[in-house]
């Protein structure tokens, strides 16, 4: 089984909420939140605004943590093709500066301001679902329901 820590950016500003399109080598493009893997040894806190500015160009700084987020990917539903555990970190980032642009030599081509009720006509990653409802129900235990995978939303 694959494993990964993650630690993912909901960036909500007027009503619009930040996502960046991750087009990997092959395979159709998906909308998701900015974030990505916690490097060996680097604080999940560091690695959110890290990956902000790396798929975005911009500076964020974080307000809060949202919750955490624990799933088994199955192995027929896993782009590797191998059972996959993903625990992802959310939390509420601010965007402070720079300017939106692909990331360089990445899979994120693009990063747009995205009305959050036009959301549920994207082809998204469920870490998008999954951060929007903890940003609005903010759990008090810091964990949400599982987020169903099918039709607009994969994994």
């Amino acid at each position: 089984m694959g494993f990964r820590l993650a630690a993912y950016a909901v960036c909500i500003d007027g009503g619009r909420v930040l996502l960046a399109r991750h087009v990997p080598q092959t395979g159709e493009g998906t909308w998701t939140l900015p974030g990505g893997r916690v490097e060996h040894g680097e604080d999940p806190f560091d690695a959110v605004i890290r990956e902000v500015a790396e798929e975005t160009g911009c500076t964020a700084v974080v307000d809060r943590l949202l919750g955490v987020d624990s799933r088994v990917i199955p192995a027929a539903e896993a782009r590797a093709g191998t059972e996959h555990h993903n625990v992802g970190v959310f939390y509420r980032v601010r965007v402070t500066g720079g300017r939106l642009r692909p990331e360089p030599n990445g899979e994120v081509a693009e990063s747009v301001w995205t009305r959050v009720p036009d959301v549920a006509r994207l082809r998204r990653s469920s870490l998008v679902d999954i951060g929007l409802s903890l940003a609005r129900t903010l759990p008090a235990t810091g964990h949400v329901a599982p987020v169903p995978v099918g039709g607009l939303i994969q994994h």
